[in-house]
């Protein structure tokens, strides 16, 4: 199921770039030329890679602590359930909710973290301007975290979240060169697509939890993505 992430990634780059391209486009490397600007560049979206990592490794570790519960399977359909209702329901809509405010106050104190690091030039800055950028609320993250909860394990959830990222970073690369290579109808045809892709995500975890028998896909066998170890008979 990893291959998913990356898939998605790339996918929903396009919405990344609707909603970090901003900040990537601000970041303050005018005044650097060559390697020194494009180490910061790197730098940056390192730094954004290790939250979605961190974030990973977190649910991960919550879904590790679900499948030990003997909940796989019921985990794997939650997750997609989940991820079509998310796919779904619009970040205007999620916003209304009362659960959301604690969110917007976490926002406001990021985004106040992100100005002081604009305000620098140092490497460090560059990174911790990505590292923050990593934790902003994202809808396509929600989705991506629930996958990452899926794979049952701190690690694999890491690593899920990881391959994420780096399918955002072809286009988030170049976002410089996004305005004059795709049109605005363009890109909102392919806005309309991505929640498409999440749906169709959501619908194969909840066929992988439902344990067909259909080898990869649906396996019929209680762990859907730990290989249980053999027991050993005296």
């Amino acid at each position: 199921m990893l291959f998913t992430a990356i898939l998605f990634g790339l996918l929903s780059s396009l919405h990344c770039v609707g909603m970090c391209g901003p900040i990537a486009l601000m970041l303050p490397t005018a005044q650097f030329k060559g390697p020194r600007k494009w180490i910061r560049i790197g730098l940056y979206h390192f730094g954004r890679l290790s939250a979605y990592t961190s974030i990973g490794l977190l649910f991960g570790l919550i879904g590790h602590g679900l499948y030990l519960a003997g909940l796989q399977q019921k985990l794997a359909i939650g997750t997609g359930i989940a991820m079509i209702l998310v796919s779904l329901i619009s970040e205007k809509h999620l916003g209304q909710f009362s659960i959301s405010k604690p969110i917007f106050k976490l926002l406001a104190q990021l985004k106040s973290a992100m100005g002081a690091q604009f305000k620098k030039r140092s490497f460090s800055s560059f990174f911790s301007i990505g590292f923050l950028n990593g934790f902003l609320p994202c809808g396509m993250v929600y989705v991506a975290l629930f996958g990452a909860i899926a794979m049952q394990t701190a690690v694999l959830g890491g690593l899920y979240m990881l391959l994420f990222g780096l399918g955002t970073l072809p286009l988030m690369g170049a976002v410089s060169a996004l305005s004059d290579i795709l049109s605005i109808r363009t890109r909102q045809t392919i806005q309309r697509y991505i929640p498409i892709m999440a749906i169709a995500l959501g619908i194969l975890f909840i066929i992988r939890g439902l344990g067909l028998g259909i080898p990869y896909v649906s396996p019929a066998q209680t762990s859907l993505f730990i290989q249980q170890h053999p027991t050993c008979h005296q």
